[in-house]
């Protein structure tokens, strides 16, 4: 099944996956768990979860298998109750020297590795991200936001010593100064803003041609989800923003964020972009935004399956954006 509306990452399995808290900090059970037949690895390259058929499922691996020995599996949690591990494998680099992926959505490109099957790939996961079921959308989301947090904190913030991997990768701890640091998720504003009939889309510089999406930005300290809203849509494009209501959430791993799906009301019409902020922004007409979503508008290209500004913009053409 794929994710309901486009929505990827947003847990529509019904808690399939059991986060098991309680065994992260017993050592001494997930080392027991990685020798439980049923116990499977999931590797990760720069990033890139590991994929079979095709892109619709994750490819999963023995704790055994020689592509992975050696490497520290991270916790995941439990599915069914059998044991589910990451693995980064970012340090592996390939025999050609390929060059560098560009690790952007837009990337279609894959790799493949000399010790697996030749239909295992590593791939982008916002390329595959609504082929995946729920459950599986959920375990990578995990997979790449756990292993690029530790691939980024290294080192104590606290005194700058190397700190350590704990609790089965959900913590990580400084053994010169005692310090315990957690994986951060930044909250992230996202909001569709309509005015009447209409509807307002950006798009930012480096975007494909005819991408237009809905505004977005970062919530900063002591800053209301409403307020942040109000603050960058002003921003982007000196539109005034009235009335703010939730609508949904997304986890968002890239790397670790968590959109806020919100509705906001326009008081004005009046676009005066910042450049720095945004390249372009337009009202679009309901009219117009269904011939996006079809695919049949002469400049406006249709937005990717799985990110939340589309299941946002669906919901507002169904008349169930409330």
């Amino acid at each position: 099944m794929r994710a309901e509306h486009g929505l990827a990452f947003a847990g529509g399995a019904g808690g399939a996956l059991d986060r098991a808290a309680a065994l992260r900090s017993d050592a001494g059970a997930l080392a027991a768990r990685l020798s439980e037949a049923g116990t499977v690895l999931l590797p990760v390259w720069r990033g890139r979860p590991l994929f079979a058929a095709g892109g619709e499922r994750l490819a999963w691996l023995e704790p055994g298998h020689p592509v992975v020995a050696g490497l520290d599996p991270l916790f995941l949690g439990l599915v069914e109750g059998q044991a589910r591990f990451a693995v980064d494998m970012s340090p592996w680099q390939p025999a050609d020297d390929a060059p560098e992926l560009p690790g952007s959505g837009f990337d279609r490109s894959e790799q493949g590795h000399p010790g697996l099957p030749a239909d295992l790939r590593f791939a982008e996961l916002r390329a595959k991200m609504a082929l995946l079921d729920p459950l599986e959308q959920e375990l990578a989301a995990t997979a790449r936001a756990l292993l690029t947090w530790h691939g980024n904190h290294g080192f104590c913030s606290a005194c700058g010593n190397a700190s350590a991997i704990a609790e089965g990768g959900w913590q990580r701890r400084c053994p010169a100064c005692g310090a315990q640091h957690f994986p951060r998720t930044d909250p992230v504003a996202i909001m569709l803003v309509t005015q009447g009939n209409r509807t307002l889309l950006g798009r930012s510089p480096g975007w494909p041609e005819g991408m237009y999406s809905c505004l977005a930005g970062f919530m900063e300290p002591g800053e209301t989800l409403e307020a942040a809203v109000r603050r960058e849509v002003a921003e982007e494009t000196g539109v005034a923003i009235g009335a703010v209501r939730y609508v949904a959430s997304q986890p968002w791993p890239f790397p670790a964020s968590l959109m806020l799906g919100c509705h906001a009301e326009a008081l004005d019409d009046t676009i005066r972009i910042d450049p720095v902020e945004i390249e372009d922004a337009l009202w679009l007409t309901r009219e117009d935004l269904a011939q996006v979503m079809t695919g049949d508008h002469p400049a406006i290209r249709a937005p990717r399956h799985g990110p939340i500004a589309g299941h946002l913009m669906r919901l507002w053409l169904a008349d169930r954006l409330v």
